[in-house]
């Protein structure tokens, strides 16, 4: 391990009280943004690099699994139900959300309109590459896979892989023949 992830192995543990979870062998690097820490969990073994922004607003819950990975400049943010499952790799600059903002009164500000919350959740074993954008509501399956720059809403079934603005499904993972089947759209 470089010598600096001991520094960030650390500073998790002396985080350890401030959240509701913080698991074993877990490093967490800095500058990181943290609001509503009691409602964060973080599992075993979680790299979380520098410059990360996490944020439960409110009631929101943000549950991070077992052995993820989260680059840099990655922004997590809910105002209820935002669960990253286990061994899930987040690349740089990505943004996961489980709010909404309301826009639909003309006379206010979209920022005095409040929030519209939807669970969002990160199936176990998904890699979504960098600068994607997840918004609230999604739901990825186990061990998808998502391209850079994509921007993801919807309901996605296991072992898929996603690209685009908006996302779609451009493969999906064959069990039978154990091959990356393209979908043809």
């Amino acid at each position: 391990m470089h010598p600096i992830k001991y520094v960030w192995a650390i500073r998790a543990i002396l985080y350890k009280p401030f959240f509701k979870q913080i698991g074993s062998l877990t490093y967490i690097g800095k500058p990181l943004f943290i609001e509503g820490c009691k409602n964060i969990s973080i599992g075993k073994r979680t790299r979380i690099f520098p410059n990360v922004r996490i944020e439960a607003i409110g009631d929101g819950q943000v549950v991070i699994g077992n052995n993820c990975a989260i680059e840099q400049n990655v922004h997590l943010t809910s105002g209820t139900m935002l669960r990253i499952e286990d061994d899930v790799t987040i690349a740089a600059d990505t943004f996961i959300t489980s709010i909404d903002h309301e826009y639909r009164d003309v006379s206010k500000s979209v920022m005095d309109q409040g929030h519209l919350l939807s669970e969002t959740v990160i199936g176990q074993g998904s890699f979504l590459g960098y600068g994607v954008a997840i918004q609230a509501g999604t739901h990825l399956g186990k061990h998808c896979v998502v391209g850079t720059h994509s921007v993801v809403k919807g309901n996605f079934p296991d072992y898929c892989v996603l690209v685009g603005c908006p996302a779609r499904v451009i493969k999906k993972y064959n069990i039978q023949n154990g091959q990356w089947e393209s979908t043809n759209l």
